[in-house]
């Protein structure tokens, strides 16, 4: 069996390692982003990410690793958002954002190799359209989520669906065989 923590952690460092350089650059400017603007930001990722691979030609050369790749910086500025809340103003230095990225990273984490364990690394059989997909759907049903101010009757919250997004994303860039490159 491959060391999908292995692979996930090599994947979430390249992702981390663009967050801190963009916290460098921008500050914590996100901040200020409510939750379906976030839900937004992954939604044209995702809906580029679809048409990239359903597109015969491409006006720009690019693939989607880079688009996945915010999927998963997003998804955890949304979960970080989630429980601090919106702000006015930036109000996070880099070491603070990091720590809190580490810390959702580590929940989410731990959330993939429980369902990984209990799917037994089914991801691993599926295409990377098919992990888009998914990602689309979940917004979709986030985005409802949102729209029904928070409140679900039966159904797990928009926290459970970011990170679902998050590990898809991982799964597709680990599919795509991005960390050796």
């Amino acid at each position: 069996m491959k060391n999908t923590s292995e692979e996930y952690d090599k994947i979430i460092a390249i992702c981390r390692n663009l967050f801190i350089n963009k916290m460098t650059d921008y500050g914590s400017a996100w901040r200020i982003l409510r939750l379906p603007s976030l839900t937004d930001q992954i939604f044209i990722k995702a809906q580029r990410i679809r048409s990239l691979q359903e597109n015969e030609v491409r006006k720009v050369d690019e693939d989607e690793t880079g688009e996945f790749i915010a999927i998963i910086n997003y998804s955890i500025m949304a979960l970080i958002q989630l429980d601090l809340g919106v702000v006015d103003q930036p109000d996070l230095d880099t070491v603070k954002a990091t720590e809190l990225y580490d810390a959702k990273i580590t929940l989410t984490k731990n959330l993939m190799e429980a369902k990984n364990h209990d799917y037994g690394e089914a991801w691993r059989d599926m295409r990377v359209s098919s992990l888009t997909d998914l990602i689309l759907q979940k917004l979709l049903r986030v985005k409802q989520i949102e729209d029904n101010k928070g409140k679900t009757l039966v159904s797990e919250g928009i926290d459970a669906n970011y990170q679902d997004m998050l590990n898809y994303a991982v799964f597709a860039l680990i599919l795509m065989d991005f960390h050796h490159s």
